[in-house]
């Protein structure tokens, strides 16, 4: 054998050899399957990678993946009470799920949203990497033929992805809401009652239909604000009782069929002591299972905030607008430079942010609604769909509050000349003239005012309807806002 050959050989074997290192075998019921040497996920993870190529790799939300963290725990503490699991098998599904819990194996699931819409990939790359890393924690290798866990037998016991999804898009959108959602709105809805509270005595001109209308303060407008605010936030607290019901124990269709008796409610237990909050066993499986309704109350009451945030973000930016040559009656913190072009240009930039997010929730909503219309039978088969656009949507509102609250609203002040300004020139402060004189009588004068550039005492005097000093003595705009205390 010439040397050349002899070399081409080595480099072949020495290639075979790497190639060995680099890749496994893993086996599922339909085969073997090629898998990274160092992945803890096996072959059912591997097949999706390779059939659903769609979008962005991993883009299953991980706060999804952590809900599966915790009910898998669960479910191998509620097995193991119930004698159905070992103490072995279920402290090494312990270990995985709190190393999971952390962060630790984030770049262990790969999947995309766009999959089987029960989500049942992605249940079982929660199962592969739990069996695969328990049996490293073991003591054994990720090569090896035999493991102490299996992903189906062991971790994935009492529980079918029918059931194991919903749990855990209930979980991810229960711990959002309550751990970013709420608090960012709550922060932004104290912050414009601070402001309310301190602009009370503030008066303005009033607008409606955006034309003049009669006074009032800019605190009582802010009050408007915090309102609207209280009444989403009342609405969305109002949906998480529904959405504490959890569908684990239902398994394929609802009927918690390899299930051992009293699993629904002690699992439901044992999620709510892990993770801290008020979870309950679904009243009715099928319904868990098959419809997904508690999701589409709660986005509804997220929707409405986002409605809001959108008035409050809008009415920001355009009483701030101008500065000086728009309305410019609150001036607003200057955070970044507004223009390439123009020098010394500020524009509203968290108003603009938050109005996007608004809008984006908004058609996040309609993307949620269309998934629970497709609950077919014993099953919805949108759900990776509906989990993916509640958690954007829920994130969004809470970040998107806190970064309106500390870089816009916390440092909103009045500009009182321009405040003065406007409500000197409008013309709509001759309704307090209406039971003096009358509507019409009043009418005239504003008119004429309008017409020829004067002021209303002005036209008031020169038609005759009024002395300078009835004027003065009936059309005062503290007087026109109601209460102001």
């Amino acid at each position: 054998m010439s040397n050349t050959i002899l070399a081409l050989c080595i480099s072949k074997c020495e290639s075979h050899l790497v190639m060995s290192k680099e890749f496994r075998y893993e086996t599922d019921t339909m085969g073997q399957v090629r898998v990274s040497a160092s992945a803890y996920w096996g072959a059912q993870t591997e097949r999706s990678r390779n059939n659903f190529k769609i979008g962005s790799p991993a883009s299953m939300p991980k706060e999804l993946i952590y809900g599966f963290a915790f009910l898998k725990k669960a479910a191998a503490h509620a097995n193991h009470e119930l004698g159905v699991l070992t103490e072995e098998k279920k402290n090494l599904i312990s270990r995985v799920c709190d190393e999971i819990l952390t962060g630790l194996h984030d770049d262990q699931f790969p999947l995309v949203i766009w999959q089987t819409g029960s989500g049942t990939q992605s249940n079982m790359n929660t199962n592969e990497v739990i069996a695969n890393r328990g049996h490293v924690l073991n003591g054994g290798k990720l090569d090896d033929a035999e493991k102490v866990l299996h992903p189906n037998d062991d971790v994935n016991k009492s529980q079918s992805s029918n059931d194991t999804f919903p749990t855990g898009m209930h979980i991810a959108a229960y711990k959002m809401l309550v751990e970013t959602t709420i608090p960012g709105v709550e922060q932004l809805k104290d912050t414009l009652k601070a402001k309310s509270d301190e602009f009370m005595q503030v008066v303005k001109i009033g607008r409606t239909h955006l034309m003049d209308a009669t006074p009032l303060t800019l605190g009582q407008e802010f009050s408007g604000y915090v309102s609207q605010l209280e009444h989403g936030l009342k609405a969305l607290r109002h949906t998480l009782p529904h959405l504490s019901e959890l569908a684990l124990g239902g398994t394929a269709v609802g009927t918690g069929i390899n299930t051992p008796p009293g699993y629904s409610d002690l699992v439901a237990s044992k999620i709510a002591k892990f993770t801290g909050l008020p979870f309950v066993s679904a009243e009715n499986k099928f319904e868990a299972l098959a419809a997904h309704d508690a999701m589409i109350e709660s986005h509804g009451a997220l929707k409405q905030l986002a409605v809001s945030l959108n008035k409050i973000a809008n009415d920001v930016r355009l009483l701030a607008s101008g500065p000086r040559s728009g309305i410019g009656e609150i001036v607003i913190p200057a955070n970044e430079p507004g223009s390439s072009i123009m020098p010394g240009k500020v524009n509203p930039t968290q108003c603009e942010a938050l109005t996007m997010i608004c809008s984006q929730v908004v058609g996040n909503d309609v993307a949620l609604t269309v998934g629970g219309l497709q609950g077919h039978y014993e099953l919805n088969v949108f759900k990776p769909l509906m989990a993916a656009n509640f958690l954007q949507s829920a994130r969004l509102l809470g970040d998107g509050c806190i970064s309106f609250e500390e870089n816009c609203v916390n440092g909103i002040e009045p500009n009182y000349a321009n405040l003065k300004k406007n409500l000197e020139n409008s013309l709509m402060l001759v309704t307090a003239l209406n039971p003096k004189i009358g509507y019409e009588k009043a009418a005239k004068i504003a008119k004429a005012a309008h017409l020829n550039g004067t002021t209303l005492r002005e036209e008031s005097v020169n038609l005759g309807f009024l002395t300078v000093e009835e004027f003065d003595l009936w059309v005062k705009p503290e007087e026109m806002c109601g209460g102001i205390d």
